[in-house]
């Protein structure tokens, strides 16, 4: 196991450019350069929330929209985590938190697995949130889920705000993925009757 839980992703194509840092035992520091404020937003949450360091330097083809923004550095980010995990020794694998943001409320359940997979229970609201459509949302976490190879249940309770929807799944998201991968001094090797994750 390495000391040092951190990697770094570079993807360049045709539509967004994008280079990543993160570290999974850090500070909840972040450095968040992105074409699509209500993200840059989003991601300063995931970090800070989630005890994590996270540096994004992104461009991207947002004069047409946002969407190859988001959704590669969702790749990007799921990247980072899947190899920043290593070979997973001694984590605690899941995690599951709820969150309450004013009138909203959002669970996220995570089992680090190597089984990708996106469940997504409930409504988020309005389709836009200033000039970000919400949209976005699933799709970031979608391909999030994917590449970090992490089985992803998100589910929203209610909310009337979508704002403070999209925050609370954010901040539950955070939690639950610092949860997951967690050292637990406890457990010798991975945490799974397989031998591997």
């Amino acid at each position: 196991m390495s000391d040092e839980r951190k990697a770094t992703v570079k993807r360049q194509t045709g539509e967004t450019n994008i280079e990543l840092d993160v570290q999974l035992d850090g500070s909840g520091q972040a450095d968040i350069q992105t074409p699509v404020p209500f993200l840059n937003h989003m991601l300063d949450l995931l970090a800070r929330h989630g005890q994590m360091d996270i540096r994004v330097q992104a461009s991207g083809d947002v004069e047409v929209d946002d969407h190859h923004t988001a959704e590669d550095i969702g790749i990007c980010l799921g990247q980072a985590v899947k190899e920043a995990l290593g070979d997973k020794q001694g984590i605690r694998r899941y995690g599951a938190v709820h969150i309450p943001m004013d009138d909203a409320l959002a669970q996220v359940v995570i089992d680090l697995g190597n089984r990708p997979h996106l469940e997504f229970r409930g409504e988020i609201g309005a389709a836009k949130v200033g000039t970000f459509d919400t949209e976005l949302v699933y799709e970031f976490l979608w391909k999030f889920a994917v590449e970090a190879r992490m089985n992803l249940h998100v589910i929203v309770h209610y909310g009337r705000n979508t704002h403070h929807v999209i925050e609370a799944i954010f901040k539950a998201l955070a939690r639950a993925l610092s949860e997951a991968a967690e050292i637990d001094p406890r457990v010798k090797g991975v945490p799974s009757t397989k031998g591997v994750l």
